[in-house]
């Protein structure tokens, strides 16, 4: 499996696999609001054998305890573990929702099978197989707070922004709709920050917040999609930054859905949320279009 280098915090580079999909924003969790936490999707369904996005050594594995999952069954319980680096053994790289299959002690490389992914009850009943990873301090490798700021590797392909949501279903599940827009960038939902092309990471309207990503320094900015404004720049971090959800209702066949947000490595998709599981039935090869309201706001 060919892995990429996604992500950088104190030397210590992050890999996905090639046609996965990663998000610095889309996650309610603290760090993911300061940009010190990445999550990785592999394109895997839970219980398979996700690949290790980093090279170092395993140090300690708890199993730790988890809520209950909200209308899915969860595997009940999460694991959280801990890697020394091999290229910054001054840091401990921390990873939740993979039981891994190498014992305390072992090594591992970038692409060699690192463990299986768990459904975690901590999650929404949405979110999708991945890894949460952070880059922190040896002294302290756990707290919700506190990691290393990541800096993004990849580089983000903007192309023209949509002037509609409307595509074709390449994914049809009752939690979740995968739609391949008719316009759409590689990289991601592209849209404007003052008329600047960026791509969105984050899920909207559920997180209130989400990030916004650029070939250059993203300072402020008011931020629309389809021309419709969706936001306003409050925190940048150079080519990136978080922007705060004020937008108007998402609506698909008169029923509102969120919009869960990723940077792609491959073929990028719009993940259409629905209110509960199931509500949502169209047929894979179906065409949809997402709407906005302001009623109900």
């Amino acid at each position: 499996m060919e892995m990429l280098p996604v992500a950088e915090a104190r030397g210590v580079v992050i890999h996905c696999p090639k046609g996965g999909w990663l998000s610095f924003f889309n996650s309610p969790y603290p760090a993911h609001m300061s940009m010190t936490a990445l999550d990785l999707y592999p394109g895997l369904e839970y219980g398979e054998i996700a690949s290790s996005p980093i090279e170092g050594r395993l140090i300690a594995v708890r199993k730790v305890k988890a809520p209950r999952g909200r209308l899915f069954r969860d595997a009940g319980y999460d694991v959280l573990s801990l890697y020394e680096s091999a290229e910054n053994p001054r840091v401990v790289v921390k990873m939740l929702h993979l039981e891994p299959l190498i014992e305390v002690g072992e090594a591992i490389s970038v692409g060699e099978e690192l463990g299986h992914l768990l459904r975690s009850g901590y999650f929404d009943f949405w979110t999708s197989p991945h890894i949460h990873i952070e880059v922190r301090r040896p002294t302290d490798p756990i707290r919700a707070r506190g990691g290393y700021r990541f800096r993004r590797l990849m580089e983000v392909e903007v192309g023209d922004p949509p002037e509609e949501l409307r595509g074709r279903v390449v994914e049809a599940k009752p939690e979740y709709i995968l739609l391949r827009l008719r316009q759409h960038s590689r990289g991601g939902l592209a849209a404007r920050v003052d008329g600047r092309p960026v791509i969105l990471d984050g899920g909207v309207p559920h997180y209130r917040w989400f990030g916004l990503h650029a070939y250059t320094e993203i300072t402020e900015g008011l931020v629309k999609l389809c021309e419709t404004p969706i936001g306003r720049v409050e925190r940048s971090f150079g080519d990136c930054a978080l922007a705060r959800f004020r937008g108007p209702r998402f609506i698909v066949d008169g029923q509102p859905v969120g919009l869960s947000l990723y940077l792609s490595t491959g073929e990028a998709s719009l993940k259409l949320v629905p209110e509960r599981p199931g509500t949502l039935k169209p047929r894979v090869g179906e065409e949809l279009q997402v709407e906005f309201s302001e009623e109900g706001r």
